[in-house]
């Protein structure tokens, strides 16, 4: 191995979303009201769900830790994107990517499980529903959302010593608008056989371990569904699956667009617009979507409205 390909850069230059300096109050205009948006959102339901007794059940435990996991990911990411279109040169620091990049993956990869948890108390719940009390004790329920949590952290953390270990040659500009993994293995010069097998294997097994669970309690939830006589429950229970569906929907539709695709076929533009949707306006429609469709949350919603108004009235 030769000495000079040891290099280890004191920043990376971030290309960005757009190099049209035209767009960037624009852009800049938009992207903090989305994320706004989704912390004010997020934020919320975590409070919501947490102090409203009304939600003390293993659906809404669920969510809360959805709207956990969507506020880190999009606070991971957005801050600095937003100060990247006021500061004339949009870097990061060495040390600053590599944390970017880990609380990326850990926050993204426990999406995806609590997703696949989610399904899973709503196939309880609609299939078996006599029994769901005691099968999604609150034992069972912090099980199903610490494992996706020390899970997540075990592989974000050897994803990125893996490529922050091996050397970038000197080169530092990512052409992406945050840290992530595929931008950054194309910045290195050493052997990226073995870090880019982890993520393919690894990628795989997040999607073994999430997506077959979700397609196999939607199959049973609507055998189930179609098995009841009256419309009313058929509709209850359709309502009650709608929010999480529609979330399970965009959200594996987006990261398939983005990851399971040939590497020939990557264009980072289109990466960009993928990452954008992923990042930053999904955790601002998670609790939107949630929220609009379910009427505990939105008439918990109004009465913390008027609470929070008679207190300052």
């Amino acid at each position: 191995m030769e000495t000079q390909n040891l290099t280890v850069p004191n920043e990376f230059i971030l290309t960005g979303i757009t190099d049209h300096p035209e767009l960037q109050a624009p852009l800049f205009g938009l992207f903090l009201i989305i994320y706004i948006v989704s912390l004010v959102g997020n934020l919320g339901m975590v409070i919501l769900t947490k102090v409203d007794s009304s939600f003390q059940t293993p659906m809404y435990f669920f969510l809360r830790h959805l709207a956990f996991t969507d506020l880190g990911y999009s606070t991971t990411v957005g801050p600095k994107m937003l100060i990247n279109f006021v500061v004339e040169q949009n870097s990061i620091s060495y040390y600053l990517c590599a944390t970017q990049l880990a609380f990326f993956i850990m926050f993204i990869i426990s999406e995806l499980l609590i997703l696949a948890a989610m399904s899973y108390d709503r196939c309880v719940a609609i299939c078996n529903p006599l029994l769901y009390p005691i099968i999604m004790s609150q034992r069972v329920c912090r099980v199903l959302v610490t494992i996706p949590y020390l899970y997540s952290t075990f592989l974000s953390l050897l994803v990125t010593a893996k490529i922050f270990t091996l050397s970038f040659c000197g080169h530092n500009v990512i052409k992406h608008f945050y840290c992530d993994s595929l931008p950054l293995i194309s910045l290195l010069c050493s052997n990226t056989h073995e870090v880019e097998l982890i993520i393919l294997i690894f990628a795989g097994v997040n999607m073994i371990l999430s997506l077959p669970i979700i397609l196999v309690s939607y199959l049973l939830i609507l055998a189930a569904v179609l098995r009841m006589n009256p419309a009313e429950g058929r509709h209850k229970a359709f309502s009650t699956c709608g929010s999480h569906l529609t979330v399970v929907t965009v959200f594996f539709g987006t990261l398939i667009f983005m990851y399971v695709q040939p590497e020939s076929s990557h264009y980072f533009d289109t990466d960009k617009v993928a990452s954008i949707f992923y990042t930053l306006v999904i955790p601002m429609l998670n609790p939107l979507i949630y929220s609009l469709r379910n009427k505990d949350v939105k008439y918990a919603l109004r009465k913390m409205w008027k609470k929070l108004r008679n207190s300052f009235s």
